[in-house]
């Protein structure tokens, strides 16, 4: 059957008993678990050109799968997660591995005890190395914040140069921000590696969709029961009735096509355009991709090289390494990030969490408190930095909370 698109002005209000906004992994999800196992009829508004939201892939001008909008390798410890994604998809097994260009050598990210022979060779290294598991235990996985703060000059040495040479300037590209700034739970999920193990993840399920992630979504919105209406604004749909005129007064109801829609309306964009940031901007990171094609079959040695110590951008991802895609060319992806100034020409990607960007949010959620229908999902609608497989589990857990309502 494929996917059914249709015109929003096309459809009746009686033609869908639930709203979704967008159509990345937190909507898709939802709209077929309740479509499947509730049989709702789903209405998926897409404000984009294409459904997959950030992970919509596509082939280029020389023949090669790209993703558009950054890398996404796909890992997780959910077994649950990775089953549900195997319904749509042949995987293919893919290991990935990061390297850190440092002054033009290669180091393995995260930090690990290759990386330590690279940095301070064979001896020193072996010395620094037993270190390190005195204090932490060896296959131990330790934070930047929980290394430096360790009074030790061997460990000392080791943290200072690695704040130097992996965090600092690439935390000052990535988030314009020293890694003090960043909230803890951030730097954390590139620790120091205890291990002689060069992959950057060391879940138990991880690889990527075999035909690419486009064709996952595909597979997963083609259901007789949803429909998805794309180049559509959520606030083109959405007519808000709040309480007062106060700016701080909660919503009663969202009306669509001129009456309240009492259905369950799952919500995955950026909560504070929804109510044309009545507050001020939520702050995010925005990126930039610069493709370029050359005439050979390979460029880097692994998927993706971060210059921690020089460019400005921040990474380099060759994606033939993560698709297994074999042909004569191969595309490179150069990355730059900065601030997110104009959702008109920008893609918010980062939540900027502190807690003061958590109280602004906040200020945004209360606003829809009241509405016992209304759901926000994903990293946007929830303001966190979640990976895909912690978002597939949220939006399971909500499928799971709305099936049992009925």
């Amino acid at each position: 059957m494929g996917v059914q698109y249709r015109k929003f002005t096309d459809l009746d209000r009686s033609d869908f008993d639930v709203i979704v906004v967008g159509s990345g992994f937190a909507g898709s999800v939802v709209a077929r678990e309740l479509a499947e196992r509730a049989g709702k009829r789903v209405l998926i508004i897409e404000k984009r050109s294409h459904i997959g939201g950030n992970m919509y892939d596509e082939a280029d001008e020389a023949g090669i799968l790209v993703h558009r909008y950054g890398p996404h390798i796909f890992h997780t410890n959910d077994k649950r997660a990775f089953d549900y994604v195997r319904r749509f998809t042949d995987w293919r097994d893919y290991q990935h591995e990061v390297l850190a260009d440092w002054y033009g050598t290669y180091m393995p990210v995260p930090f690990n005890k290759n990386s330590m022979e690279i940095a301070f060779g064979q001896e020193k290294a072996a010395k620094l190395t037993e270190k390190l598991i005195e204090t932490f235990g060896d296959e131990r996985k330790v934070t930047i914040n929980e290394l430096r703060a360790q009074d030790d000059p061997e460990l000392t040495e080791i943290a200072d140069f690695i704040y130097k040479n992996v965090f600092l300037y690439y935390t000052q590209k990535q988030w314009g921000l020293t890694p003090e700034e960043v909230d803890p739970s951030v730097t954390a999920r590139v620790p120091v590696f205890v291990s002689r193990d060069n992959r950057y993840f060391q879940d138990a399920y991880q690889g990527m969709p075999a035909d690419g992630y486009t064709p996952l979504f595909e597979r997963m919105l083609d259901h007789e029961n949803i429909v998805v209406c794309l180049n559509t604004e959520a606030e083109s749909v959405f007519d808000l009735e709040f309480e007062s005129g106060d700016e701080n007064a909660p919503l009663t109801a969202i009306n669509v096509k001129d009456q309240a829609f009492e259905g369950p309306i799952v919500y995955t964009g950026p909560l504070d355009e929804l109510f044309l940031s009545r507050f001020g901007r939520l702050p995010y990171r925005s990126l930039d991709f610069v493709y370029e094609t050359h005439d050979k079959e390979q460029v880097l040695p692994c998927g993706t090289v971060n210059f921690t110590v020089t460019e400005d951008y921040t990474r380099i991802t060759e994606f033939k390494h993560l698709t297994g895609q074999a042909a004569p060319k191969t595309t490179i992806m150069k990355e730059y990030s900065h601030s997110y100034d104009d959702p008109k020409k920008q893609i918010p990607y980062y939540a900027i969490i502190n807690d003061q960007n958590n109280a602004h949010y906040e200020r945004y959620l209360a606003l829809t408190k009241p509405l016992a229908n209304f759901y926000p999902l994903g990293r946007l609608a929830e303001y966190r930095y979640y990976n895909m497989d912690v978002i597939i589990g949220r939006a399971l857990a909500l499928a799971d909370e709305l099936v049992g309502e009925e």
